[in-house]
């Protein structure tokens, strides 16, 4: 059987026009249609924990594109924009915690399939490990203001990946709507500072921002990259299936809002930054704490300790929804038999998946405690451990744009428009990529692809090994 053959038997009993009740994954025990609109949205909106960016990230951006960093922010949201039309197309078609995996592997070759799955596995737990290390930061920052010390490394990344990894085993209601108002106030005070800043440092345009003055092609590459561990994330509303209500229609629409709404947010915050510490003595690229000096500027020094406390917060958030990702992810490997049984089954309490979220959680915290032991700061840990989950977020965002025209010409709706906004997206996936790795960075980024891609040729060993279960399972299903 050709693998189009294949497809046409995984979607050929989809109707896009219908409520798509049949389309909906009912086995993995976890509870259905529980998750409403906005909670739905509060889990992509977590995984991308967007009052971390203006914190930490957009003076990491600031660093290589100068004046042009209000643009690459605008650049990679139409890159995320074009990754989302397609989500957001799979996402009307069938509804499974396996996320872009799922959409992947029921389309393209099950090796295919293999690749996403541990490359979205590792995106995800990268993630939520590198915001804990961004956790960690802003937790000696505030400890140091107020009390003068700082706890063991190890003990504060042991307790925000045991407290959210018992919200994530308990309830995944409870950690949808706590993720939402978390969300909620860390945003509106950041929102707060950016809109009064100008009423006390003069109403202007800054020209030079929207001339680009001084801003290198060159440095682009690089800072599109850093630009995008911004938005990865805002697909993971797809890893909620069915426990989303009326997730056919739910799910789309949120990847779609969640990527247009932080990117508008991370271009205002950018051209505010900028603009902001135009006279400062210090360089927004160097600043610890960015929004003390602009609350300061705003003439509210007391919300730039509010900010910190809501950025920590934040980020003990953000992990909180990789977490919650990831072991949705694990779920739906189980069921392909990628990984073993225990993984997908679902707390019949609960109905969360249990084994997944203690894995994903003791997993992150080995990684993040072994750089604590080491020596590695915070910041670092956040920006190390991100810079390696981008290539998981490309490489699971490229494949899924590979896959919808298959998926489409299997519905016999083959469209050129879809299939041109595909092979577009996967290109500009490919094209971030090769950004990162070209010009060759300096250490110790120049080692991440080499730690991505040996955690890949382990994971596709793993498949070899699990091969011939894979395709039992398959057979079954078709």
């Amino acid at each position: 059987m050709t693998k189009p053959d294949a497809a046409a038997k995984v979607y050929s009993s989809l109707d896009p026009d219908s409520e798509g009740e049949d389309r909906l994954d009912k086995d993995y025990g976890l509870h259905k249609g529980v998750l409403s609109a906005a909670e739905t949205l509060a889990q992509s909106i977590s995984a991308i924990a967007p009052s971390t960016t203006p914190s930490l990230t957009i003076p990491l951006v600031f660093s290589l594109a100068g004046n042009g960093t209000w643009f690459v922010y605008f650049l990679t949201m139409l890159a995320m924009l074009l990754v989302g039309y397609c989500v957001s197309k799979f996402a009307r078609m069938s509804a499974s915690p396996g996320s872009l995996y799922t959409y992947t592997a029921d389309t393209l070759w099950p090796s295919l399939g293999a690749v996403s799955a541990w490359a979205l596995l590792l995106a995800y737990l990268a993630t939520g490990a590198s915001v804990a290390g961004g956790a960690l930061y802003y937790c000696n920052v505030l400890l140091n203001e107020f009390a003068h010390w700082t706890p063991p490394s190890v003990l504060v990344l042991a307790v925000i990946m045991i407290a959210t990894g018992a919200v994530a085993y308990r309830d995944v209601k409870l950690s949808a709507e706590a993720m939402l108002w978390i969300e909620i106030v860390s945003v509106s005070l950041i929102a707060i500072v950016l809109i009064l800043l100008p009423s006390h440092s003069g109403w202007h345009l800054d020209v030079d921002q929207l001339r680009l003055k001084g801003v290198k092609i060159g440095a682009l590459g690089p800072a599109l990259v850093l630009a995008t561990f911004s938005f990865v994330g805002f697909e993971s509303a797809t890893t909620l299936g069915a426990e989303a209500r009326e997730p056919l229609k739910t799910i789309p629409r949120v990847v779609l809002q969640c990527a247009l709404l932080v990117g508008l947010f991370f271009m205002l915050c950018s051209y505010a930054e900028v603009l902001g510490f135009q006279g400062e003595i210090g360089k927004l690229s160097e600043s610890t704490s960015p929004f003390h000096v602009l609350a300061r500027k705003a003439g509210l020094s007391v919300l730039g300790t509010a900010i910190d406390i809501g950025v920590l917060i934040s980020m003990s958030a953000c992990t909180l929804a990789c977490t919650t990702a990831a072991s949705r992810v694990m779920l739906r490997m189980a069921h392909s038999g990628l990984l073993p049984d225990v993984f997908g089954r679902g707390h019949k309490r609960f109905g969360t998946p249990r084994a997944g979220v203690i894995l994903c959680s003791a997993a992150m915290l080995a990684v993040t405690g072994a750089l604590a032991i080491c020596g590695v700061s915070g910041s670092n840990i956040y920006e190390w451990l991100g810079s390696i989950s981008v290539f998981g977020f490309l490489t699971a965002y490229a494949l899924v744009a590979i896959a919808l025209p298959f998926a489409r010409k299997a519905l016999g709706q083959h469209s050129h428009f879809i299939a041109a906004v595909s092979w577009f997206a996967a290109l500009v996936m490919a094209a971030t990529t090769f950004g990162s790795v070209y010009p060759v960075p300096a250490a110790p980024a120049l080692w991440f692809p080499y730690i991505y891609l040996s955690y890949m040729a382990l994971g596709m060993a793993w498949y070899l090994a699990r091969r011939s279960e894979i395709r039992k399972r398959r057979t079954a299903i078709s």
